[in-house]
């Protein structure tokens, strides 16, 4: 069996190849700022401009990989995006479209430049990992907001940015609740 590591590192690497602006979210980017855990996936936000820079993507993959043709629209998140299946493990790389919407864009312009896998590539910064998450609220999320947090440490943070964006998306509320049950009580 390949692992989810290797997988994601063929695809940063096509990508690349591709000239296709890109940046790792979801748990991967999460376990750049937290003690890691596993997934069952893999999500990306790609810069695609064309078509012709995705079917170069493509075919840099290989016929290992598949392209769910029929882009979904994330409700959470007012993006479209696609699933890449790895044939022989079954492993899933959302591929979510950059959109034009204010938040989406802002936090694909504040992105680290990092590698993983020797590959070149971004990750959201902690502050957005913070704001991505608390938008999505699952219980899973929640719980990685408080990791982020515990593990970065407050003080090192940008509390007006993350306030902004979570004010922005009404999820203020959930931060303040995540916040009160890390800080000790008096």
């Amino acid at each position: 069996m390949i692992p989810a590591n290797t997988i994601v590192a063929r695809v940063l690497t096509a990508l690349n190849q591709a000239g296709i602006a890109h940046m790792l979210v979801g748990s991967f980017a999460r376990n750049y700022y937290a003690d890691p855990r596993s997934t069952k996936d893999a999500d990306l936000v790609l810069a695609v401009t064309s078509g012709a820079f995705l079917k170069f993507f493509l075919n840099a993959l290989g016929p290992d990989f598949s392209l769910n043709d029929q882009l979904t629209f994330e409700t959470n998140t007012g993006t479209y995006r696609s699933t890449l299946v790895h044939q022989e493990s079954g492993f899933e790389v959302e591929l979510f479209h950059l959109s034009n919407d204010p938040y989406d864009q802002e936090r694909f312009r504040r992105r680290r430049p990092t590698a993983y896998e020797g590959q070149p590539t971004a990750v959201l910064t902690a502050e957005d990992v913070i704001v991505t998450k608390l938008r999505w609220a699952r219980g899973k999320d929640l719980d990685d907001v408080r990791d982020v947090i515990a593990l970065q440490g407050e003080e090192n943070l940008d509390w007006n940015y993350i306030h902004h964006w979570t004010g922005q998306h009404g999820r203020r509320a959930k931060l303040d609740d995540i916040l009160a049950r890390l800080r000790p009580r008096n």
